[in-house]
């Protein structure tokens, strides 16, 4: 599967929006690759499903409301991942779409959904798989940017982000980056 075609079918090439993707994309590619590869030493870790989901993992921006990034849809910019979902469940991935749904910051729970009156389905949405966490830990370190790749978020301006939300979030992003953290490579 080429990550790359298929955003290609969903965004004309140089546009900002697909810009965006490819950035972006790139930058979530490489960190959850390597944390993957490296954690494959010692864990089963489906190498191609990160590579390619962490591509793939932001193909629905183009259906929300968001101008800075190029995107003319109508839903909220928090559907993204519901609505790359459905996408990527119509192109017959199954397993990447279930990144896709559960990337938004470390996941969502139904308890975050009524709390903060999301419009989202009621359900729970998140990252299970060491795959799925994968990807939402490595996208946790960059933001998408129209002016071209942005820089790497500091472990600190992660934690600070993620503690808008509650600690439990800060939290689970801790496990993760304890389990995760390429120390000694």
């Amino acid at each position: 599967m080429d990550p790359l075609a298929l955003l290609e079918s969903h965004y004309l090439p140089g546009t900002v929006a697909h810009r965006v993707l490819l950035d972006h994309g790139r930058q979530v590619a490489e960190l959850a690759t390597a944390v993957a590869e490296r954690l494959s030493r010692t864990t089963p870790v489906d190498l191609d499903l990160v590579n390619e989901a962490a591509w793939l993992h932001d193909i629905g921006i183009g259906l929300t409301r968001t101008p800075r990034l190029g995107c003319s849809g109508t839903a909220p910019y928090i559907a993204h991942g519901v609505l790359g979902a459905e996408l990527l469940r119509a192109a017959g991935l199954p397993r990447h779409a279930l990144v896709c749904e559960r990337h938004i910051g470390v996941g969502l729970g139904i308890a975050d959904i009524d709390r903060q009156q999301l419009p989202l389905p009621r359900r729970e949405m998140r990252p299970e798989t060491l795959e799925e966490q994968i990807v939402a830990y490595a996208d946790l370190f960059f933001s998408k940017t129209p002016d071209g790749p942005g820089g790497l978020h500091s472990v600190v301006a992660v934690r600070a982000k993620l503690s808008r939300f509650g600690a439990d979030k800060v939290a689970q992003f801790d496990r993760w980056h304890a389990a995760f953290t390429l120390h000694g490579d």
